[in-house]
């Protein structure tokens, strides 16, 4: 399954939930459920993905964990926020760089219309 195959089912579970559950929860709500949705359709789900730092060839324990892993190829960053910022497509865009993950999904539940929330960040690099 590629990148864009898991990211489609992704949006889709993640737009159900929404339609069931609304926004306003707190982040941990969606990504728990989120997780168990997409574990019942037959994907791979991680939760909390601690991933170190290399900074000068020195793997140092105090990386960033990734909210949910999929398959081990598709990043999942999860907010429940008024307003996603610049810093939030940075911060997801980092995290695919140093975790070497091709594409992420940003996605902010804390919209009327969860389309609206969704967001593609590709790693070119």
């Amino acid at each position: 399954m590629t990148e864009n195959d898991i990211a489609t089912k992704v949006i889709g579970v993640s737009i159900n939930l929404h339609k069931t559950l609304g926004p306003g929860l707190l982040e941990s709500v969606y990504e728990s459920t989120l997780a168990y949705d997409l574990r019942e359709i037959g994907l791979d789900v991680k939760q909390q993905v601690a991933v170190p730092v290399i900074y000068k060839e020195v793997k140092m324990e105090v990386g960033f964990r990734i909210d949910l892993l999929i398959n081990n190829n598709v990043l999942i960053e999860l907010k429940s926020i008024k307003n996603l910022l610049p810093i939030h497509y940075a911060q997801t865009l980092t995290y695919l760089r140093l975790s070497g993950i091709k594409l992420g999904l940003l996605i902010n539940f804390n919209e009327k219309i969860l389309k609206n929330g969704i967001h593609r960040i590709a790693n070119n690099l």
